[in-house]
């Protein structure tokens, strides 16, 4: 994982940072990482929010991955059910 600058990751954690994307019972789509994918081209740190019971709490971790993968970002918070995706320009 690379290198996170400071400045970045106090935004993440900034509580006025809502979420902008969220994932419902549907899951995981084109659609969504669509969506996370132009949020991170105009605004490079999108926040998401995963509704409770979608994914197994075991299970979180490899969706904050693949949809880092997905949209070339990196992690920056993954907190429960609330991650903060960064796009290295």
């Amino acid at each position: 994982m690379s290198e996170v600058p400071s400045s970045v990751k106090n935004q993440a954690m900034d509580r006025d940072f809502q979420p902008s994307v969220r994932i419902g019972k549907t899951g995981i789509t084109d659609n969504i990482v669509d969506e996370i994918k132009a949020q991170l081209m105009k605004r490079k740190l999108v926040k998401i929010k995963i509704n409770k019971g979608i994914y197994e709490r075991d299970s979180r971790k490899e969706v904050w991955e693949y949809l880092a993968e997905k949209t070339s970002s990196v992690i920056v918070l993954a907190r429960g059910n609330v991650g903060v995706l960064w796009y290295k320009s």
